[in-house]
């Protein structure tokens, strides 16, 4: 089942990885309640085993992720919406306000999770000097880390996902790295991109149900049995 390898994904990785000077492991899984949720998330809407297409962000923050395990779902939605109930601070995450309304404009938690598969360029976040930092904010840091995102994108493919085409969730840094990888190993036949939630929830908010509606039609232009 397509839920069971993404919950042993994370549950069985190794964690030891080592990072330069001043960068922590963002890792929500060393709690017992995100496990939990998380578990009964994939379960839910995970339960078919059905090729979906890979969306890959670029890696957890703090706050959504970084809190309940699931990319881009805050606390918020993970319980008014899911009906997962959790006992983490309810608040909503900018980001997951994005994803949740292209969720629903593509017809819902169901519909979507049949189709798409969202995690992350690299699984496991960063903190330095008590910020989020991305993979390729540092040399040194991407240069630690590349040997766990290349193994983690390479079994994630594994568990169903399409090989005709995956999106990146960024058109910056993170579509040029993983469009890289991509010509390296050959994953897919190619890489798209959609633009980051963070980037039109902050600069271009009067837009964003423009950008809604052209991911909407971008996904769905890779889906074959809507």
């Amino acid at each position: 089942m397509f839920a069971d390898k993404v919950i042993d994904f994370y549950t069985d990785m190794d964690r030891n990885w080592s990072l330069p000077g001043g960068f922590e492991l963002i890792d929500p899984f060393a709690d017992a309640e995100v496990i939990d949720v998380f578990s009964k998330f994939y379960k839910k809407y995970f339960s078919q085993d059905r090729e979906r297409v890979f969306l890959l962000g670029i890696n957890p923050g703090r706050k959504g992720a970084g809190i309940t395990g699931i990319p881009f779902t805050d606390p918020v939605v993970l319980q008014d919406v899911c009906g997962i109930d959790n006992s983490f601070d309810k608040k909503h995450e900018l980001s997951a306000i994005f994803i949740h309304e292209l969720v629903m404009g593509y017809g819902g938690y169901e519909a979507f999770y049949s189709h798409f598969y969202i995690n992350s360029v690299c699984p496991l976040g960063f903190i330095k000097e008590g910020k989020n930092a991305n993979y390729y904010d540092d040399r040194d840091l991407l240069k630690a880390v590349e040997p766990h995102i290349v193994e983690g994108i390479s079994k994630q493919l594994d568990f169903g996902c399409s090989r005709k085409a995956m999106v990146s969730i960024g058109k910056g840094q993170n579509y040029k790295y993983l469009k890289a990888l991509n010509d390296r190993y050959g994953w897919c036949e190619e890489v798209l991109a959609i633009p980051h939630p963070r980037w039109v929830m902050q600069y271009r908010r009067k837009s964003k149900d423009e950008h809604l509606a052209r991911c909407v039609e971008t996904l769905g232009g890779l889906v074959q049995d809507k």
